[in-house]
């Protein structure tokens, strides 16, 4: 693992939240991007060299919509920049983390992603991330 990548915060709503969080961190986001496939908007703020991803739900029955019922608002999920999302996988599997999807997917901000469930990792939620690098066509 590189460096941390985020901490994602579940909010109820984005609205306020980006409202509330400009103010703490003296600027706005930079950023609002719809993740459909997993129900959630997310907005991002850039923090000196880190990130804060704000996640709010867009279905009811959403992982974030989910997490909110059972906990409330507050951090989600500590993400990790890894140069190779795929043998990061497989590394965690063989030292006896339980990864959620073994195939990475399409997150947010550019990135493909695969979590590990917290009951393997202390009840923190781990969220790999690597950069999706863009094909050059000739």
């Amino acid at each position: 693992m590189n460096k941390i990548e985020h901490i994602g915060i579940a909010v109820k709503n984005l609205k306020e939240s980006n409202t509330l969080f400009g103010k703490l961190f003296g600027e706005p986001h930079y950023k609002i991007e719809e993740v459909a496939s997993e129900g959630v908007n997310t907005s991002f703020f850039k923090v000196g060299e880190n990130k804060i991803e704000l996640l709010e739900a867009t279905k009811p029955d959403s992982p974030i919509a989910k997490f909110l019922e059972k906990k409330g608002e507050g951090i989600h999920h500590i993400a990790f920049d890894v140069t190779d999302i795929e043998a990061e996988i497989t590394r965690l599997k063989s030292e006896g983390f339980k990864v959620i999807n073994e195939t990475p997917k399409k997150g947010a901000d550019n990135k493909l992603v695969a979590f590990l469930h917290p009951k393997t990792s202390n009840g923190v939620l781990i969220e790999l991330c690597q950069e999706i690098k863009s094909e050059i066509k000739k």
